[in-house]
């Protein structure tokens, strides 16, 4: 993924790039996604917009966004949301601009939250006197303001308080009949976009889902005697490395293989092949856990599939770096 500085040495501009901060109260925003768009859009990165949305942004700078694909680019409707850090001219793009997203604060939306809400708009300035949605007009704009309430009515819906909850009861027989229902703690909004333990929850349902509950690597779905999957979620880029919660920074692994992944005993190459550390990973252990492709298994969305700058990093920054002091699990 590109990265973009806004200086170079001693505090001089690099690039002639020219950064935006915001000038007064910051506004929440909607922003409008395609994934064949014309512009340079990497939501858990930056979004790319021409000049003539560039106040209402610049006002959406140290707050929350939400991502919005238009009816004519898929299903989605509102389907994600992150937080603007930052403001910058698009480097040898004149009149174009970018919103660098704030690392780690992208979230995709446990259920993506579709366009109208009991046949009306969830927003109020596409929506006519009468309730219905508006032709044409507020509807086409790339990046729309957002009222409080309405961000809150949004990220409810899309990410529910009771989130960890919902997961950890999910295969859980024991839980399943109790006849007093849990009353969830209604969690604001706001830390269910910060709070790391929800965050984790969130990522794992994302990239399960994506891929099916089978290990990228093995191929295998397995399950415990409850239906539990026995897969994990792995960040290919980790949080603390300025890595996001974006499915397209995550692959479904076992423990195993989850674990060899981290310490970088594997890896994957551009052409999904999976690389294999041979001087610490013996060639019986590899051959018994990895699928007989010896490719990653892809989710079925293309949309989810791993981001080739993820993989390029993890090659480049964990893939034989890491030097093992702890037992290898095959031993």
């Amino acid at each position: 993924m590109p990265r973009y500085e806004t200086k170079g040495k001693r505090g001089h501009k690099a690039c002639q790039i020219r950064a935006f901060g915001f000038p007064g109260d910051m506004v929440k925003l909607v922003l409008l996604h395609k994934a064949d768009s014309i512009y340079d859009d990497e939501p858990d990165r930056v979004y790319d917009f021409p000049r003539a949305y560039l106040k209402a942004v610049e006002e959406g700078v140290g707050d929350w966004a939400i991502y919005y694909e238009p009816v004519k680019a898929g299903r989605r409707g509102y389907f994600a949301a992150a937080k603007i850090q930052q403001v910058i001219e698009k480097p040898g793009f004149e009149g174009r601009y970018l919103a660098l997203i704030a690392p780690g604060s992208y979230l995709p939306f446990d259920q993506n939250v579709p366009r109208l809400s009991k046949g009306s708009p969830w927003e109020a300035a596409l929506t006519d006197p009468d309730g219905l949605p508006k032709k044409g007009g507020a509807q086409q704009l790339a990046v729309r303001r957002l009222p409080e309430a309405e961000f809150t009515s949004i990220i409810r819906r899309g990410l529910p308080a009771n989130l960890e909850t919902i997961e950890a009861t999910r295969y859980d027989p024991a839980r399943q009949g109790i006849d007093d229902p849990i009353i969830p703690f209604e969690r604001p909004v706001v830390e269910r976009l910060t709070s790391r333990p929800y965050r984790d929850v969130a990522f794992r349902r994302k990239v399960r889902e994506a891929y099916d509950y089978r290990c990228a690597m093995s191929g295998l779905r397995l399950r415990n005697g409850g239906g539990r999957p026995e897969v994990n979620a792995a960040h290919i880029r980790p949080v603390e490395r300025q890595g996001s919660d974006s499915v397209r920074n995550g692959l479904a692994l076992s423990g195993t293989l989850h674990w060899m992944f981290d310490r970088g005993l594997l890896s994957v190459a551009d052409d999904w092949s999976i690389l294999i550390s041979r001087n610490k990973v013996p060639a019986e252990v590899s051959d018994r856990l990895l699928g007989p492709t010896g490719k990653l298994l892809m989710p079925n969305n293309q949309q989810d599939w791993p981001h080739p700058a993820n993989l390029k990093w993890h090659r480049e920054y964990v893939y034989g770096q890491i030097e093992l002091d702890d037992p290898v699990p095959w031993s």
